[in-house]
């Protein structure tokens, strides 16, 4: 019989972004999923409220975070991991694929060698078809890749961690125009998941509340067939590439992409303080 573990979703409003605490079902044993740091890119302030109500959630129902987990090198927001890890004690984990991207934004970034690109930053590299425990709960990771070249989807039980792949039915799929991002990739990443019982449910990266509905975050395989605006029906390859790549066309990048990905290829981690003490973002021109 398949598990059911527990789930609890946190929204950003200001990325759209959806921190999860995935627990074992009936016991203590709990991760955090895609956390989120705040930043204010006018002032070049950051903060921990977001990160502190998850934490403030663990520490009431006395759950025990095992592990801290990134479905990929976020472009929308700053990962609270390395915060959180400093907290906990817990380890970070990612994809494999992520040195991919490593090397991708180091070149943009201009970085040198300060900047490994052989994914050491993270605690733990998650291969396709790995499996890890969360107490007694089992994961496994598969590569989705599409949206960015190293995303993962984490499968525990009957729930599965989707990222940037299918958002809610009614606002369909994840843009792919990011450096290293492929449309057709996307598509068959979005194929695998949907061979997934139909009554798994789906955790998607973000919500973009389309009419202006209440933010949502969950939905079944079954329903992601019958219902997504981008694929139901008999979409093929083709079509879904033609879609998409006209989409992505007229979209504008991400507010925080240039601030975001320094940070997120880095673990979370912040620059270091230069001599007076204060920290500073590079941020490449005419480059994207």
């Amino acid at each position: 019989m398949t598990s059911s573990p527990d789930v609890t979703g946190f929204f950003d409003d200001a990325s759209n972004t959806i921190t999860y605490v995935l627990a074992e079902p009936g016991g203590p044993a709990c991760a955090i999923i895609d956390s989120v740091l705040d930043y204010d890119p006018n002032s070049g302030r950051i903060w921990t409220e977001s990160a502190d109500e998850v934490l403030a959630f663990v520490r009431e129902r006395g759950l025990e975070v095992e592990w801290l987990l990134e479905t990929h090198a976020h472009a929308d927001h700053f990962s609270a991991a390395h915060y959180l890890k400093e907290k906990l004690g817990a380890p970070v984990g990612i994809g494999a694929t992520v040195v991919e991207v490593q090397k991708l934004w180091r070149e943009i970034y201009n970085f040198g060698p300060e900047c490994r690109t052989d994914g050491s930053q993270f605690d733990r590299l998650f291969a396709d078809g790995e499996h890890f425990r969360i107490g007694d709960l089992e994961v496994e990771v598969i590569e989705t890749p599409g949206h960015t070249p190293a995303n993962i989807t984490y499968i525990a039980g009957d729930a599965a961690f989707v990222a940037d792949t299918i958002f809610q039915p009614d606002f369909g799929t994840a843009r792919c125009d990011f450096p290293g991002g492929s449309a057709r990739e996307l598509y068959h990443s979005i194929q695998r998941i949907l061979r997934l019982p139909d009554t798994t449910r789906l955790f998607t990266g973000h919500d973009y509340m389309p009419g202006g509905r209440e933010p949502a975050w969950e939905s079944t395989v079954g329903e992601q067939k019958a219902t997504n605006v981008h694929l139901k029906g008999d979409c093929t390859e083709a079509e879904f590439v033609v879609m998409r790549e006209k989409r992505d066309a007229g979209l504008a990048m991400p507010r925080l992409i240039l601030h975001a990905l320094q940070i997120n290829i880095n673990a979370g981690r912040l620059p270091e303080p230069e001599s007076n003490g204060t920290r500073y973002l590079k941020i490449p021109l005419d480059r994207l």
